[in-house]
């Protein structure tokens, strides 16, 4: 069973940090190895080498590729961000006039303008499935509405694991048994469940996986990693650079090459080997891996569990624990609770969590402890008095 890991990190005493969906604060290791290439860049440069270039980024493909269960660690590509990883599937999919594509309702803008711009550009159709609060089951009705707006003439559907606003789950499984069956590609925005909610790609099967790296996955801001399934193996990338060239690794007689190196190695963002902030996410991987996302469930659940119990016999509306992840989820304030009131408990109690879409959404990681979820809870408390 796994403890709490706050001394990994350099997280500010007294402040109690619920919002990983927010921003994923760096592992101390993390922190240090950014350092390291600071120096590095700043002092030696001329000790950076050919290898700098590529060891790095193979190891991040490995490690990434452990994390999600995908066997080819030649199918990840390193992103700087999920709209750019999203930018390259959209690239390569080409829709007809009667076709649709598929979204969520209040869908994170990065994973909505580039599909509405491609159904756009050939005059195709952007279902949006919305949700539908129901006390007993609420993402069991979302997840039928969704396998239900999925038809013959669906081209892609673009979704999340989780909802990126409240923490809805998502059957991904059954989802792609259907988009399967019509032919449709299925591309995932992992950026809010990845590194904390266990992603099995050889189970889940999607075309392409997209995951930004600064939230679960605690690397720096620009950075992120994405699978690209067989479909996208012959596509075009949205930009050419040198390192995604066959022999780029070859210093000494770099030429002007025809072929990609193979597979998702064509769509690596120009200067991928971005030095500080690949050993960052080195180290960060290095630890999720040992953790392991269904750890940090299981220690979230652990951790929110009576909190959230008392939040309910307070008159909060939170969605049963079937229906939504353990490290992100939304809590819907009592009737009797004023916003605005409750912004300003959580600040007095140096609680750090996020409005979404009329709910505070809270996102606790393993760095928390027993002391977050008390101070959470008093803001609630002191809201319910009306004080």
């Amino acid at each position: 069973m796994l403890d709490c890991q706050k001394a990994l990190f350099s997280l500010q005493e007294g402040q109690h940090y619920l919002n990983c969906a927010y921003q994923g604060p760096f592992p101390k290791t993390a922190e240090a190895a950014g350092q390291e290439q600071i120096l590095l860049k700043a002092q030696a440069p001329f000790n950076i080498g050919k290898s700098n270039f590529f060891d790095p980024i193979e190891q991040l493909r490995e490690k990434f590729a452990k994390l999600i269960n995908c066997s080819e660690p030649d199918r990840i590509a390193s992103i700087p961000s999920a709209s750019y990883g999203i930018a390259q599937a959209a690239n390569n999919i080409h829709l007809k006039p009667r076709q649709n594509v598929i979204l969520l309702g209040s869908q994170f803008p990065s994973n909505y303008y580039q599909w509405k711009a491609l159904t756009d550009r050939y005059m195709a159709g952007l279902r949006i499935v919305d949700s539908e609060w129901h006390d007993e089951n609420p993402g069991k009705d979302w997840n039928q509405r969704i396998l239900d707006s999925i038809d013959q003439y669906t081209a892609v559907v673009a979704m999340g694991h989780v909802h990126w606003a409240d923490g809805t789950l998502f059957d991904l499984e059954a989802i792609r048994e259907k988009t399967r069956a019509v032919d449709a590609l299925l591309i995932i925005d992992g950026t809010q469940s990845v590194g904390a909610l266990p992603f099995d790609l050889e189970k889940i099967d999607p075309d392409a996986l997209i995951c930004a790296g600064y939230k679960w996955l605690l690397g720096p801001y620009g950075s992120g990693l994405a699978y690209f399934g067989p479909y996208f193996d012959t596509g075009d990338p949205i930009e050419n650079n040198w390192q995604n060239r066959k022999d780029s690794d070859k210093f000494e007689n770099l030429n002007y090459q025809a072929e990609y190196r193979p597979k998702a190695q064509r769509y690596n963002v120009g200067q991928q080997s971005n030095f500080i902030y690949a050993a960052m996410m080195n180290k960060s991987l290095d630890l999720l891996l040992e953790w392991t996302p269904e750890e940090i469930q299981r220690y979230c659940l652990r951790l929110t569990r009576p909190g959230l119990a008392e939040l309910s016999a307070l008159g909060c509306e939170i969605a049963p624990e079937s229906a939504r992840a353990s490290h992100l989820f939304g809590i819907k304030p009592a009737p009797n609770m004023n916003e605005q009131a409750l912004k300003q408990h959580f600040q007095d109690q140096n609680v750090h969590v996020s409005m979404r879409h009329g709910r505070v959404r809270v996102s606790p990681n393993i760095y928390n402890d027993e002391a977050d979820m008390e101070a959470l809870l008093n803001a609630f408390r002191a809201a319910a008095l009306g004080v």
